[in-house]
């Protein structure tokens, strides 16, 4: 295996058992067919770029404390961790955008509230609002043909489980790798949490993905978006389809920017195991056992990002506790 497969999504029954055959042997694909405009892409990558090039303290007026629970905005470069280590990276954490009246933000739920946009590039707001639209329509897709290829109706996932899903949505800036420290890991190995993870990246690579052969580079293909699950389909298929670690560093010698969106199950759902489909997985890469967690997915996310994040869980915690029913 030497390239991730490219997967038309525009007729989502023919792309299901390409999905299949991607899903089983490493979880990542390409997208194409999605229908998301170049135009939008070109105006997002450039307020991005026009926010990480602000000095730090404009930047720090969105820093994620000011987020309070729904855990958006600015953190600098070494303030995510990635199984405890820094990563060399900075980014902005976006998710629905919900008003204070919203159900959600008045049960006080964790990663649910208004995102912060810097006043100094007001074409941010508008292209991340549009892009989550957009997105989630794409992730919708790609679901209907996974749905499919596990010989489940195409609509399952979109009238349970992704009926209100959980959507978030990053912009990372790595600096260019620094050699006389070794080299540094943008981001460390690790699987995603949710469902689907669906990434814009620009054109100077640095993403690998661990496949049976080794580590594979996932370069940027021009319109394309990169496709991987995450682990609640893993958890949900019983290993059929496998969440697969992965990786990033910049060694382009430029600034690389990375757009990941992730969609996830209703916070307040649980995840249990897909109706039957005669398959069984096999023991997964780290050891652990998705079936063992018991709660809803907004619990096993919050556990998760509070691992990232343990200063701002700590404040949370101080809060009072979320109504999760």
């Amino acid at each position: 295996m030497d390239a991730l497969p490219v997967i038309d999504i525009s007729d989502p029954a023919v792309a299901a058992p390409q999905i299949e055959a991607a899903c089983r042997r490493s979880g990542f694909f390409y997208v194409t067919g999605h229908g998301v405009p170049a135009e939008l892409t070109g105006r997002l990558d450039a307020a991005a770029r026009a926010f990480f090039a602000l000095p730090e303290p404009d930047k720090l007026e969105i820093a994620m404390a000011r987020g309070g629970r729904a855990w958006r905005g600015f953190f600098p470069v070494g303030a995510e961790l990635t199984s405890g280590v820094p990563d060399r990276k900075e980014g902005v954490y976006f998710g629905t955008e919900l008003g204070p009246d919203a159900p959600q933000v008045r049960a006080g739920l964790p990663l649910h509230g208004a995102n912060l946009f810097p006043r100094q590039v007001p074409d941010l707001r508008p292209a991340v609002l549009e892009y989550l639209d957009r997105l989630t329509g794409v992730a919708q897709a790609v679901l209907r043909g996974v749905a499919l290829s596990l010989g489940l109706p195409g609509d399952y996932f979109a009238t349970s489980y992704t009926a209100d899903p959980t959507i978030l949505f990053r912009i990372f800036h790595y600096p260019p790798d620094d050699p006389g420290k070794g080299g540094e890991w943008g981001v460390g190995e690790h699987t995603d949490y949710g469902l689907l993870t669906l990434l814009l990246q620009d054109g100077n690579g640095g993403l690998q993905v661990r496949t049976p052969d080794g580590w594979l580079d996932a370069p940027p293909i021009p319109g394309t978006f990169v496709c991987n699950i995450g682990d609640m389909l893993d958890r949900m298929t019983g290993g059929w389809y496998r969440s697969t670690p992965h990786r990033v560093r910049n060694l382009s010698g430029n600034e690389r920017l990375s757009f990941p969106f992730f969609f996830d199950p209703d916070f307040n759902q649980e995840v249990p195991p897909l109706p039957a489909t005669g398959h069984a997985g096999g023991q997964r890469w780290d050891g652990q056992d998705l079936r063992a967690f018991t709660g809803t997915y907004g619990e096993y996310l919050v556990g998760k990002v509070g691992k990232v994040f343990p200063e701002l869980i700590a404040e949370t915690r101080h809060q009072e506790a979320p109504n999760l029913g």
